[in-house]
């Protein structure tokens, strides 16, 4: 039997129509992100072609063809033309109003001498205002290329500081920030005299040190907590300079590929400034905070309101910053046996350790991950034992506890496996290891160099995740240099062949990890960042090369050309 051609018609046009209905229409995409390589750290597909956005979130990731079907009249084409895009960036340790007014006062990071210290502020005084504190951030005297004739204790001293600013008040802070620097007229608004008849008497401040000659007269570098007898006399920021300064390192994080920031150790001043920063739009990067242990009310209004995880993922308040001891440069890192280059010298205890004890039951009480500061292998030990009598004291609250050391830098071998056994996560700084190294041997002898230093590959054999970054204003907030750090060991001028201690390299796919999906873990955040995923935030970094492929030494050679954040381009690199 034949059906006639009016039927047969109609019989089509409901077959067409039933499957235009039953075939779901593809979201129109805002973005389409195309023509080089990707790399998603995402285990299921490691590698893609295409991806897709709508609004601030990953709607695809897998072959061109397939998200061809996600374009439609208002999408964005992005193509790459060759250049290489990963997951956004996470700075795994930094501070950030550091960064920001570490680019409005004087930056000596690249100093390599005493002198050129003295010339940086010889200059600042022809346009500061008399009485005007002049400070800076960044010196470190075991990078220079020339010690000065006169030290004490392997620092300089003020008078050629104090010789070029008679009239305005100097300090000038470590790179570490566990150091400080100040003229004679600082020592003198803060009240130590200099030259009194009889000498001066001894300071001593509870974890602290005033360096001071053989008469007894301070040299001007305070050690550790020291420096609050110079840093409590300057005058406090401004709302206008504070705002600077947020700006400055919002602009400096989308500029080097960072979309994401572990900010360690912020007070009532910060957080105000950020909630104010965040309500008038312009906080343009997620910031994860550390409230700051220094300040034990604040802990204990947080401890009762309970952490504020920010639904946006811009601004998010879970964690307590714990700053247990100092700095190797300064001689400042708590060690378990003396200094080689100070014998009898063991460092600092800068915080009581029943603090850290009290500290991590309330944190497991309220919900808040403890982070310790810690570089000496003593600091690191006690932080570990705290850590675990509070979680033998409160073993149901342990299951996902993710409490963190930061900086983990000198461990001895007996307590790198706790690591993992405990949970604990190690916040390390890879360029640590390409500025320290050289002369860290000095500090440590070789033995304890080789068996605990820098220990990234056995940690992460152990099971247990590394968050990398660089302690940015510490060290320069880009992250190509600690990447490079990560997978060859070496300085940033290639040396030595083959890298210090090679088997603790990472390799490339551990170091990208490190500066994406392991630092999301490290903030309870993998699930919403850190890898290319559907469904997570449209972060992503955009490369001038494949730093995943290129040679070792050309890694260097890597620049971030753009900053996607929240979907939206906000860095595009000029010619």
């Amino acid at each position: 039997m034949r059906l006639n051609s009016s039927l047969f018609g109609l019989l089509l046009f409901a077959l067409i129509l039933f499957s235009a209905c039953s075939t779901p229409k593809k979201e129109e995409a805002t973005l389409l992100i195309y023509g080089g390589p990707i790399y998603t750290v995402d285990t299921a597909q490691t590698m893609v072609e295409a991806v897709a956005t709508k609004g601030n979130l990953i709607l695809f990731s897998g072959s061109l063809e397939e998200a061809e079907a996600y374009k439609g009249a208002q999408t964005k084409l992005i193509d790459l033309e060759g250049k290489t895009m990963t997951p956004g960036l996470i700075e795994g340790h930094g501070h950030f109003m550091g960064l920001g007014y570490n680019e409005l006062n004087l930056d000596l990071m690249n100093t390599t001498s005493y002198q050129e210290i003295v010339d940086a502020v010889a200059e600042r005084v022809k346009t500061a205002a008399p009485g005007e504190w002049i400070t800076g951030r960044g010196w470190h005297q075991s990078k220079w290329d020339e010690m000065p004739e006169e030290t004490v204790k392997g620092f300089q001293t003020h008078d050629l500081l104090s010789a070029v600013s008679p009239d305005n008040p100097v300090y000038l802070r470590h790179a570490s920030g566990h150091a400080g620097f100040a003229n004679a007229k600082a020592m003198e608004i803060s009240g130590l005299t200099l030259l009194p008849q009889e000498g001066i008497d001894a300071f001593e401040v509870e974890g602290g040190e005033v360096i001071r000659d053989e008469l007894g007269r301070p040299t001007g570098v305070f050690n550790e907590r020291a420096q609050t007898l110079i840093t409590r006399n300057i005058p406090e920021s401004t709302p206008e300079t504070d705002r600077k300064a947020f700006e400055l390192a919002v602009a400096a994080c989308q500029r080097n590929g960072i979309t994401g920031f572990h900010d360690a150790g912020i007070g009532r001043e910060a957080i105000a400034l950020f909630e104010e920063m965040k309500a008038e739009g312009k906080m343009n990067v997620r910031l994860y905070t550390m409230l700051t242990g220094w300040d034990p009310e604040l802990l204990q209004e947080w401890y009762a309101r309970g952490p504020l995880v920010d639904p946006d993922h811009l601004l998010t308040i879970r964690s307590v910053k714990l700053n247990c001891d100092g700095a190797l440069g300064s001689r400042g890192a708590w060690l378990l046996e003396s200094y080689s280059d100070r014998p009898g010298h063991f460092g600092h205890e800068t915080l009581p350790m029943e603090t850290v004890e009290e500290t991590a039951l309330k944190g497991l009480e309220h919900g808040f991950q403890v982070c310790s500061h810690a570089i000496g292998d003593r600091a690191n030990r006690e932080i570990l034992d705290r850590y675990e009598a509070a979680f033998t004291a409160m073993p149901e609250r342990t299951s996902d506890h993710r409490f963190r050391i930061e900086h983990a830098q000198h461990l001895h071998p007996e307590d790198i496996p706790r690591f993992a056994e405990l949970g604990v996560i190690p916040a390390m700084q890879a360029i640590h290891l390409s500025s320290d190294r050289p002369w860290a041997i000095d500090r440590l002898g070789e033995k304890r160099i080789k068996e605990g230093a820098y220990m990234w590959q056995t940690l992460l054999e152990s099971g247990i995740p590394v968050v990398n970054g660089t302690d940015v204003p510490v060290e320069p907030l880009d992250p190509i240099p600690s990447f490079y750090a990560s997978v060859s060991r070496k300085t940033l001028k290639g040396m030595p062949e083959g890298g210090y201690e090679p088997k603790e390299r990472m390799t490339r796919e551990q170091a990208l990890k490190s500066y994406t999906l392991d630092a999301a873990y490290g903030a309870f955040e993998e699930e919403i960042k850190g890898s290319i995923t559907p469904g997570k935030l449209a972060d992503f970094t955009i490369y001038n090369q494949d730093l995943m492929t290129v040679s070792e030494q050309d890694i260097l050679n890597t620049e971030v050309v753009m900053t996607i954040f929240d979907g939206k381009i906000v860095y595009e690199k000029t010619e």
